[in-house]
Order: structure tokens, then C-alpha cells, then sequence
């Protein structure tokens, strides 16, 4: 509760919820002595796939005893989830006192709930000599993380539409949200993840041609092949690797594991093909196409599985649809998003889906009410509204082997995980 209460006089110190800036993240930081110019950083960038790739560095470092901190947002359940300091989330009671200390050397000037807790990241993350792990928020260029001066490595996950309310009318598009993402990376590296398509690929390029930073990118600089026999063959400049089945779900998380070894491998950390191996079997993963393997919600599916994604964009959608499509079942969808999606274009790209169920997000009112989304995607077929999670999977008629997927938003993924 005492958190709590701290961050409700955090959101109070700034009229909008986000409001694209720097100066007043680097006045607070000026205050503090400018910790993040102290840090040893990997920047984050992109649409989709930051939290995945992000994991993987972790774990992967995590298995060769090298410390990591890590700052991300949004969090799925406790705001602890953001601060990650030796491995670890920080405690409630250093996480108060960071928190309180902050505030307190702001002294009541406007900022931004996003930026004080940037702030308060770097202020704490001095005191470790560790690397830090940096996911840059919205977009990137006026994000509050883009204050470093220097970094080890800065990182390109797949870029997609996404956040285009941000975006002015004549803007809401790939090459604006390209730009504002990759415009302003520092002269270090440069690791760009495979694309969903080459014309991304080709815009990003033309983008950051003038910066002098070295280029490591999908395809060109590493690559990786799936083979059948679970097994998937990364290579890059300095050598290949037979890497073992990791233990995140969907094909699709190879793109961000190999993105995640070609960044370790760039940096000459001693790394250890073994480290690589037994890391990528062991990668946290909170959220991201996360089966529900017991609790409250998974009784109510007995033996069905459940599964909980936090993907709220077409990109985001395109890559889940690809992995419900090799699986030989019916998948029944429960939907819920927030108001400020693009709701139509997000669902039309799952296929061969058995039934879909709207719903409320709880406790968040910047949600779309389940019954506008039905009247939303009036164009589907068996299409059902239920007030709550647990009265939509109990209106579902399930056969062996059925699947369900909660998806449509990182907040209704916490709902789930709170409910469970």
C-alpha cells in the first residue's frame, strides 16, 4: 500500500500521462548527478519482440554469472517487474525508498509518471557495476531512456504500426514510426532483428546510413535455420551453433533469441556457446503466449490448455496468428484492448479461429467496453460478448484438444495472472 500511494502522487505531478519530451527527465537526472552517464547500457528499441529478446540477454548472462539490470515497462502485475537489479526484481522496500528519495530531489516539478521512474532507474541502477539492459518506451527519439550519451549496443526488434494516436494525421506511417524509433541511436553497434517485411528492412537501412555505428543485421551479419529435428543452427561472423529447443512457445521467438545472441556475441563478453545453449532453456518469460499450467483460471478450462499473449498490435497479431495456424485444434479467442488500438486490423489477422469472446479489461479505464469491441467486429462470425474472463471461458463449449488464447493487451494479460 505504501507504493501505492507513492506512485498515485507521481501520477499527480504531471497533467498529461505521457507528453514527449526530454528536458525535464534531464533536469531530474541533473539533480540526481547524472547517474546514467555512469551506466553500461543496451538499448532497446522497436515494436515487438523488446521483453523476449530482453529475457534471453538475461538468461543467457544469467547462466554465464555475469549481472545484469534491466528497466522495461509496461509491467504485467507489480511495478517491481520494471526495476531488475543483479537479476533480481527490486524489493518493496528499496523500491518505496528509491521512489520517495526521487520525489523528494524533484521537489514538485512537472514530470511525467514515465520519466520520474526513468529517473529513479538510473539513480539506483549506479550503484551496481552491471550491464544495463535499457527498453525504450513509446517510440524512441523523445522517450525518456534516450538520455544516455554513450551505450554498448543499441537494438532493433521488428518494427510495426503501432501507437499511431502519437503520430500527427500525415504521419501515421512505417517510415515516421522507422524514424522516431532509430534517428537518434548512439555510435556504438547496431543490431537490427529480422523484419516482417523487406521494405521495413530497406527503411530502417536508409535511416541510420549516416550513423557510423557497426551493423549487425538479420540475415546479412547472422542467421539461423530450423531444422526438423527440434534443433535450430545460428550462425554469425564468428562461428555456428547447434542450439537446443528453448523453452519459450511459437517459432516465432527464434527471431528474437538469435537477435539476442548476435548482441551478446558482438560485445566479446566470454560468452560460452554452453552458456547460450542451457540460457535459452531457461528464459523468463511473463505474458508472451504464456500457457496458464494450473491456478484459478486453468480450472475452469480443466484439460484444455490456456494460453495468456499480451500482443496488442497487427504485427503482434500476424506473428500469433502463423503460430495458431500449426497447431491441429480449434482455437477459441478471448479478446479485450484498450481504446487507442486499431481493434479491426488487429483481429482480422488470426484465421480458422472456432469462436471469439469480447470482454471488459478490469481496472482499466482506457479500455474498450467488451460490447463496443463486439460492435466493432460486427463483420465476424460467432462473435459473443461476456462481462468477465472467468464467464467468458465458461461460456465457451470445448472438445478435446481445444485451445483457448486470452489475448489483446499486456494489461488484460496481468488481469489474467492476477485472477489465476
Amino acid at each position: 500500500m505504501k507504493i501505492q500511494k507513492i506512485l498515485k502522487r507521481l501520477l499527480q505531478l504531471h497533467p498529461k500521462e505521457i507528453d514527449l519530451s526530454l528536458h525535464r527527465v534531464q533536469n531530474l537526472c541533473k539533480k540526481l548527478g547524472n547517474p546514467q552517464e555512469k551506466l553500461k547500457c543496451i538499448s532497446v528499441v522497436g515494436t515487438n519482440g523488446k521483453y523476449s529478446t530482453i529475457q534471453t540477454i538475461r538468461a543467457i548472462l544469467k547462466e554465464a554469472n555475469i549481472n545484469v539490470n534491466i528497466y522495461t515497462s509496461p509491467h504485467i502485475q507489480k511495478i517491481n517487474e520494471r526495476f531488475v537489479f543483479n537479476g533480481e526484481e527490486i524489493s518493496d522496500g528499496n523500491l518505496a525508498k528509491l521512489l520517495t528519495e526521487v520525489e523528494e530531489i524533484n521537489a514538485g516539478e512537472p514530470i511525467t509518471y514515465f520519466e520520474i521512474l526513468t529517473a529513479a532507474y538510473f539513480y539506483y541502477a549506479k550503484n551496481f557495476d552491471n550491464i544495463n539492459i535499457v527498453e525504450s518506451g513509446l517510440f524512441h527519439r523523445f522517450d525518456a531512456t534516450n538520455i544516455l550519451k554513450t551505450n554498448l549496443a543499441s537494438i532493433i526488434t521488428a518494427i510495426g504500426l503501432d501507437h499511431l494516436d502519437w503520430l500527427p494525421e500525415n504521419g501515421k506511417t512505417i517510415e515516421k514510426i522507422v524514424y522516431e524509433k532509430t534517428s537518434s541511436l548512439l555510435n556504438s553497434k547496431i543490431i537490427i532483428a529480422k523484419q516482417s517485411n523487406k521494405e521495413t528492412l530497406d527503411i530502417i537501412k536508409k535511416n541510420i546510413s549516416s550513423n557510423p555505428s557497426k551493423k549487425i543485421i538479420f540475415n546479412e551479419q547472422f542467421i539461423y535455420s530450423q531444422k526438423e529435428n527440434g534443433f535450430t543452427y545460428y550462425e554469425d561472423e564468428i562461428g555456428e551453433i547447434k542450439l537446443p529447443k528453448p523453452n519459450l512457445v511459437g517459432d516465432f521467438q527464434i527471431e528474437n533469441i538469435a537477435t539476442a545472441i548476435a548482441t551478446i556475441r558482438s560485445l566479446k563478453l566470454q560468452i560460452k556457446d554452453e552458456h547460450i545453449k542451457n540460457g535459452i532453456t531457461r528464459i523468463r518469460s511473463i505474458g508472451r503466449l504464456q500457457e496458464i499450467k494450473k491456478g484459478k483460471i486453468k480450472d475452469l478450462c480443466k484439460k484444455n490448455k490456456i494460453f495468456i499473449d499480451g500482443s496488442h498490435n497487427p504485427l503482434g497479431a500476424k506473428v500469433l496468428n502463423k503460430y495458431l495456424e500449426s497447431l491441429n485444434c480449434n482455437k477459441h479467442i478471448i479478446l479485450g484492448m484498450m481504446n487507442n488500438k486499431d481493434h479491426n486490423e488487429y483481429i482480422n489477422y488470426f484465421k480458422n479461429i472456432t469462436s471469439l469472446t469480447t470482454i471488459d479489461i478490469p481496472n482499466q479505464p482506457n479500455a474498450i467496453k467488451g460490447k463496443k469491441l463486439k460492435q466493432k467486429l460486427s463483420k465476424l462470425t460467432n462473435v459473443d460478448y461476456r462481462i468477465s474472463i472467468q464467464d467468458a471461458i465458461k461460456s465457451i463449449s470445448l472438445s478435446d484438444n481445444d485451445i483457448i488464447l486470452i489475448t489483446g493487451s499486456l494489461y488484460l494479460a496481468g488481469e489474467v495472472l492476477d485472477l489465476n
